[in-house]
């Protein structure tokens, strides 16, 4: 208790110091710090005045923490001298927001040409400076100018032919109403709307300049009466460039690619949409870009119209060829203050094209070992996988999808497992579907999934245990898995490493055993009443977990961030099962989880290490962990890290008598059940590649007697893992 306190206290003091230094110590006399902006409208209490915030020129540093940016303060510690303590705080902390009256006058600029771009005319903006020391605070004081309600509406159009009967069938759609109030944005996005619908009817050269307004605001007071005119020339154009507007059809399709390339002109065929003597459609032109840039063979798509006569157009579609085949390597490792070491390679081959038809072929060797120097006792993991993905829904044909089409994933995999407890083999496969909608939505869906698992060569005194534990027993037993699996995937950047805020979303689900229990008369019975399929029982559960995250960064070139993920998942056996499968269990700890710890070493919840395992193998029925990152840039192309991680697993079921279980998940013992850490990283970012290697080093251990782990146990034996791995750990 009292070194928990100890540790509070310490805690305490370094937050109070890092509050109370002072964020303007480091600008000189004639400089102030911008700590606030406020915008203020006063004649419209209903006005949402974050829609502004955007068109401020200069805003403040970012609060972090309840108002408070830490980073301010540890910036503040330099001392101007320019050697290496003055260059680490500068590079750990953010500078402050030096005020600028210019900036401010663009600010008041941007604002009123803004409002008079969303209708309200006359707007005016004064400011009032806030001056408290070296601080700065800005409250801009808006007054909305006035709006006019449109009262009439009148249109001009080209008279006569196809366009003006097809555009006044549209008329109905049109988003700019009588009663609306006046103003360009909506008159902007109308014309984009109108046209693109215009486009899709074949007027190919048809666009938003064709669009005049005129919009009368004297005739009525306090109204407008507004004039569309469609004229047959653009804004850019005179009257005498005019030409009549007409429909327009597909006279030719031409497909070129290099012929290295070797792949079957069908394929191509079928992906577009795009025919001779179709009507032109700007929709079926973006349709076969997706589709082809979907293939992944191409490193460019370039889709090209070209007038041939007054009412025809050819299509020209010029694609250029990407990689289609190479190797991946990729390694992990990690150690900690016990000697425990591990290791885990990857080798993948990728072929985009194997068949000639867009299929894309990966192969994946794995190991995972563990072990500690001098000592014999060891774990050894072997795995190959193989996955074939097809650019098409197999046995449906490609016209019955109008826009992108989901590719057909097949994919089959053998691992094999030596602990000292036991020797294992794992035979998969599956079979699904895949794909992504605008690139920030992403799916796979696999009606059928099959996972056979056989277990040999059980160490006794490890059976013993089994047999004295029906929990365990029931996980690590044969067992038959077939089910379904549902992964679904959101994200507002899907970079492989992103350079502006973002934010993802991610879900999984799985399935087992609702089928083959319809069919549980049929068959035999082990000793413990589970039904089998070829003399092993098959497992029944359901489990289901979502990520959050989301990563923020302090403007595009000061190279700082703050990355935060959240995650939670749980899974249930039922039925014919009384555990979930091994394989199907949560963990924790490693280099993309809680860093203090290795793999599989923390938890669950509240219990000690499992003796019954040589080399640590700790799993739940479910998983919450928390993280949060800060980035910053070092030097060259080196990047530092400041980390915290929180989490644990936990069992929903007692495998002690009487319920009495240190591993159960309890609302009044979650606190000292939360794992943490905090540590730090340094990353090479190669563009192509993030090398990193992070150090965690645990604050808080809920297999301990004393659960806070001091300062002076943080690089003592169990107080720290060093881990190296490939990309971002979130």
């Amino acid at each position: 208790m009292r070194r928990g306190l100890k540790i509070l206290s310490g805690l305490a003091t370094v937050a109070f110091l890092l509050v109370s230094c002072s964020t303007t110590r480091v600008l000189q006399d004639n400089q102030y710090r911008l700590t606030k902006n406020k915008i203020e409208v006063s004649n419209d209490d209903k006005f949402d005045t974050s829609t502004l915030t955007p068109y401020l020129q200069q805003k403040p540093n970012p609060s972090i923490i309840f108002g408070w940016n830490p980073f301010l303060s540890v910036y503040n510690w330099s001392n101007g001298n320019g050697k290496a303590w003055d260059k680490l705080v500068k590079k750990i902390g953010q500078a402050p927001v030096i005020y600028d009256e210019d900036l401010v006058e663009s600010s008041i600029e941007n604002i009123e040409n803004h409002l008079e771009y969303q209708g309200y005319y006359g707007s005016h903006v004064d400011t009032d400076i806030q001056l408290k020391k070296k601080k700065v605070a800005v409250t801009y004081n808006v007054t909305l100018g006035k709006r006019f309600p449109i009262t009439a509406i009148e249109y001009v159009l080209p008279e006569g032919g196809e366009f003006t009967h097809d555009f006044l069938l549209d008329t109905a759609a049109v988003t700019v109403k009588i009663g609306e109030y006046l103003s360009e944005a909506s008159l902007e996005a109308e014309s984009d709307r109108s046209s693109k619908v215009m486009r899709n009817l074949g007027y190919y050269d048809f666009n938003k300049n064709h669009y005049f307004y005129e919009a009368d605001t004297l005739s009525v007071q306090g109204n407008a009466l507004l004039k569309v005119t469609i004229n047959e020339y653009t804004r850019n154009e005179s009257p005498r460039d005019a030409s009549p507007i007409r429909r327009f059809y597909i006279d030719s399709v031409n497909i070129s690619y290099p012929k290295s390339l070797n792949i079957k002109e069908k394929v191509l065929e079928d992906l577009t949409t795009i025919a001779p003597g179709q009507v032109y459609n700007e929709t079926a032109v973006n349709t076969t870009y997706n589709r082809l840039s979907a293939l992944k063979i191409f490193s460019t798509v370039n889709i090209g119209m070209t007038q041939k006569d007054t009412n025809l157009v050819n299509c020209d579609i010029t694609m250029n060829q990407s990689k289609l085949q190479g190797f991946k390597v990729n390694v992990e490792a990690s150690t900690n203050s016990s000697g425990l070491f591990g290791i885990s390679p990857q080798l993948s081959y990728y072929h985009k094209n194997i068949f000639r038809g867009g299929e894309t072929l990966n192969l994946s060797f794995l190991g995972n070992w563990q072990f500690r120097f001098n000592d014999d006792v060891r774990s050894n993991e072997l795995g190959a996988s193989g996955s074939l993905s097809f650019p098409k829904f197999l046995l449906l044909p490609y016209s019955m999808f109008k826009g992108p089409i989901p590719r057909t994933d097949i994919s089959v995999s053998y691992n094999y497992q030596d602990r000292p407890e036991y020797t294992r083999n794992i035979i998969s496969t599956s079979y699904g579907y895949s794909g992504s909608v605008k690139n920030k939505f992403f799916y796979q869906a696999y009606p059928i999934q099959l996972n056979i698992v056989r277990l040999f060569n059980l160490d006794k005194d490890f059976y013993n245990t089994l047999a004295n534990d029906p929990f365990l027993r029931n996980a690590y037993q044969d067992h038959f898995d077939l089910g379904s699996g549902l992964m679904l995937y959101y994200t507002t950047n899907a970079e492989s490493i992103p350079e502006a805020d973002y934010h993802y979303m991610r879900f999984q689900f799985d399935i087992a055993g609702n089928l083959l229990s319809t069919f549980d008369s049929l068959m035999n019975q082990d000793s413990n009443g589970s039904r089998m399929i070829w003399n092993t029982p098959y497992s029944q559960f359901v489990r289901g977990e979502l990520t959050l995250g989301r990563t923020w960064f302090f403007g595009r070139r000061s190279g700082q961030s703050v990355a935060t993920r959240f995650l939670a998942g749980a899974g249930y056996a039922y039925g014919n099962s009384t555990a979930l499968p091994f394989e199907k269990h949560f963990y924790g700890g490693g280099s993309n989880s809680l860093r203090g710890w290795q793999t599989r070493t923390v938890g669950p919840g509240l219990s000690k290490r499992d003796k019954s395992f040589v080399i640590p193998n700790q799993t739940g029925d479910m998983r919450i962990e928390a993280n949060v990152e800060y980035r910053f840039d070092i030097f060259w192309k080196f990047a530092g890290a400041l980390f915290i991680d929180a989490g644990n697993v936990w069992n929903l079921r007692s495998s002690v008598e009487g319920g009495n279980d240190d591993s159960m998940f309890r609302l009044n013992t979650l606190g000292e059940s939360i794992a943490a850490n905090w540590g730090l990283g340094v990353r090479l970012n190669l563009g192509f590649l993030l090398a990193r290697i992070d150090m965690g080093i645990k604050i808080h251990d809920p297999a301990r007697e004393h659960k806070w782990v001091t300062p002076k146990q943080w690089l003592k034996r169990d107080g720290y893992a060093v881990h190296f791995g490939v990309g971002y750990p979130f």
